[in-house]
């Protein structure tokens, strides 16, 4: 039996987690362990306490630890607007730029015919519902600029059409890009939503 069995094990479990291989599992458990005090105490502890208590908001998707998130329990997020987002990794990057202050849906996904994930597999009903019961004037729809993204904000206009203004992210070059690198379809989109200086 090996005397490192269990921390090979932890090692093979953090090389699992997006953007760590092993070597740099490896590297993290080794840091892990030489604090252990400051690290992987407090690190053991609060995995346990988010396992235990971490679920989705049953109104947006959302990930917390209460049935309601904070973003929908706050009266001065209810201005209205809801961003419609694929997952919950896009509702937090849209959190971490900090300019948009209304609610989120999280639709847990695109519909897609190849893995036959169609509306009643995402939370696109639900958001028709809240459209109606929130008052919402305006749907941003922030997918992807993939054929299962731009299918899925299609849909979703269809559904909504007349009921609310619908608006999406712009598309084109991002601050600080170079054309020299940027892909085609990319300076096409910019190029289409050119505006006057």
């Amino acid at each position: 039996m090996s005397s490192t069995r269990e921390i090979d094990a932890l090692i093979d479990m953090m090389a699992r987690l997006p953007g760590l291989g092993p070597r740099s599992a490896r590297r993290a458990v080794l840091q892990m362990i030489r604090k252990r005090n400051v690290l992987l105490g407090p690190l053991a502890d609060l995995m346990q306490t988010v396992a235990a208590t971490a679920c989705e908001c049953t109104n947006c998707g959302n990930i917390g630890t209460q049935e309601i998130c904070d973003i929908c329990r706050s009266e001065k997020r209810a201005n209205g607007q809801i961003c419609v987002v694929e997952d919950v990794a896009d509702l937090w990057a849209m959190e971490r730029a900090g300019n948009f202050r209304g609610r989120y849906h999280v639709l847990g996904g695109t519909l897609s015919a190849l893995d036959q994930v169609g509306p009643e597999q995402l939370r696109i009903p639900r958001l028709i519902e809240r459209v109606s019961a929130e008052r919402v004037t305006e749907v941003i729809l922030a997918l992807d600029v993939t054929v299962d993204g731009q299918t899925t904000a299609h849909y979703i206009a269809d559904q909504l059409d007349g009921k609310v203004t619908l608006t999406s992210l712009a598309q084109g070059v991002p601050i600080g890009g170079e054309l020299d690198y940027l892909d085609d379809g990319t300076i096409s989109a910019a190029l289409a939503a050119r505006k006057p200086l």
